[in-house]
């Protein structure tokens, strides 16, 4: 880029489905602007009253964050850390997703609107959710101990199994999405790549 040319401003694109257009989002000087096929759209920074950054694993990308933000007036706009490829394939944008999150916070301060910054689950989804992990991990547990005390080995190794990766997967999730809030200088690592 040469002295007199101005920089790009921050640009952002995923594809949320593997048919259809490309979600695109760019940080102008005074608002977002975002594109998707037919459907385009303007949200002034001071518009925003909500931004919530999130951990959401889909089937086939298990390490996948989302970022959605609630204008005053106008649709919810969302966009993901990762791409569909094709079929079966996802790709990740941590570096570029980070980016565009990091500028859009900056950008949202700047403008000095009354935004509220969430991240993690809504409580009223989380806490029961993590009441229904419980009892189920207790469950499995109760199972795993039955087949011990009638020695059945490959049912504790199956119940076992299933625990283990349960608790990594589900755990990890709810660790992740811890209800809370957080300033716009400081994004919580546990909700960015």
């Amino acid at each position: 880029m040469s002295a007199d040319e101005e920089p790009s401003p921050p640009y952002y694109a995923f594809r949320s489905k593997v048919v259809g257009a490309p979600s695109e989002f760019m940080l102008g000087e005074d608002a977002i602007e975002w594109r998707r096929g037919a459907q385009s759209g303007r949200v002034p920074y001071r518009d925003v009253r909500k931004v919530r950054l999130g951990f959401r694993p889909v089937t086939l990308q298990n390490y996948r964050f989302l970022t959605e933000i609630w204008p005053n007036s106008g649709p919810k706009l969302a966009f993901a850390s990762t791409s569909w490829r094709g079929l079966v394939e996802q790709e990740r944008h941590d570096a570029a997703y980070a980016a565009f999150v990091a500028e859009l916070h900056r950008r949202l301060a700047q403008a000095g609107g009354a935004v509220q910054y969430r991240c993690g689950s809504p409580v009223l989804l989380y806490w029961p959710g993590v009441a229904i992990f419980v009892g189920l991990c207790i469950g499995v547990i109760m199972l795993a101990g039955h087949a011990v005390e009638t020695q059945a080995w490959v049912g504790f190794a199956i119940a076992a199994a299933m625990l283990a990766f349960f608790l990594y997967q589900t755990g990890v999730f709810f660790w992740r999405n811890q209800p809370g809030s957080y300033t716009p200088d400081a994004l919580p690592p546990r909700v960015m790549p």
